[in-house]
């Protein structure tokens, strides 16, 4: 069980690191610091606000305590000891209120300063955090820019690697087609493959009619050489003088032929 747990988390962690994208976990960072520094801001506030209550109080038991001491001299200057014994009690007890108001007003006072402070301090924090943010996503982006645009050249890319498969399957079948339409024209022209068209003729074919028609010749030739060779010389002779003393135009004249009388 720990070995199989160990195995989700590790792919589980690889998973994550592949789907994480940098400039928005940056983002992401930027906004929860954006958010505390408003949760500050809101704490200074607060305490501003609630300084501003008790020095509002305080305004009003020294007014009051201001009053009672009035109060308790005119009383005492008419001859009201009592009273003015009456209204200098009720200021001590201001007095008292004033004291305590006073503390909680310091305490508040400190804890705005803290809290301005800290405020001023996250902010300037914040703002370099941006600023950097930025220049790492710029960086980022010019970084993955680069790397994909030397993946294509490279031909190493998803996309280019799909176009390079294919244009390799493309060569692989044009290869494998040329192959194949040489090895059928070796044999159509060894006659291991019959021509059903009758058009093509193998070499050994086309030397044996060029043989025969030669030979065809040849004999005719020998057969008219045999048939002059055997004529008579006088039709030769005939027919070599006919073909010297004949001209264009003149015609030769019939001889005439003995004639034998009956008795």
């Amino acid at each position: 069980m720990k070995r199989m747990g160990m195995i989700f988390r590790a792919k589980a962690n690889k998973a994550l690191d592949r789907a994480e994208d940098p400039r928005e976990t940056l983002d992401y960072s930027y906004q929860k610091q954006l958010e505390l520094l408003q949760k500050v801001r809101r704490g200074v506030a607060d305490v501003a606000t609630s300084r501003k209550r008790l020095e509002l109080q305080l305004n009003q038991l020294q007014s009051q305590s201001s009053k009672l001491e009035d109060q308790g001299r005119k009383a005492l200057a008419l001859g009201r000891e009592d009273l003015a014994r009456e209204a200098l009690s009720r200021r001590a007890a201001l007095q008292q209120q004033v004291t305590d108001l006073e503390t909680q007003h310091a305490t508040l006072q400190g804890e705005e300063e803290k809290l301005t402070l800290a405020a001023q301090r996250l902010q300037a924090k914040v703002d370099a955090f941006r600023t950097k943010k930025e220049t790492i996503k710029a960086t980022y982006t010019a970084a993955q820019a680069q790397t994909r645009i030397g993946e294509a050249f490279s031909g190493i890319s998803e996309e280019m690697g799909d176009v390079g498969l294919a244009i390799q399957r493309a060569e692989d079948k044009t290869a494998q087609l040329q192959a194949r339409a040489g090895a059928i024209d070796e044999l159509l022209a060894s006659g291991a493959l019959d021509d059903q068209s009758g058009m093509h003729k193998d070499d050994i074919q086309a030397e044996l009619d060029r043989l025969s028609g030669g030979t065809d010749v040849e004999l005719e030739l020998q057969r008219m050489k045999a048939e002059l060779a055997g004529g008579t010389s006088g039709d030769r002779q005939a027919l070599e003088g006919g073909q010297g003393q004949a001209q264009p135009g003149t015609q030769q004249q019939p001889q005439d032929t003995p004639r034998f009388d009956k008795q």
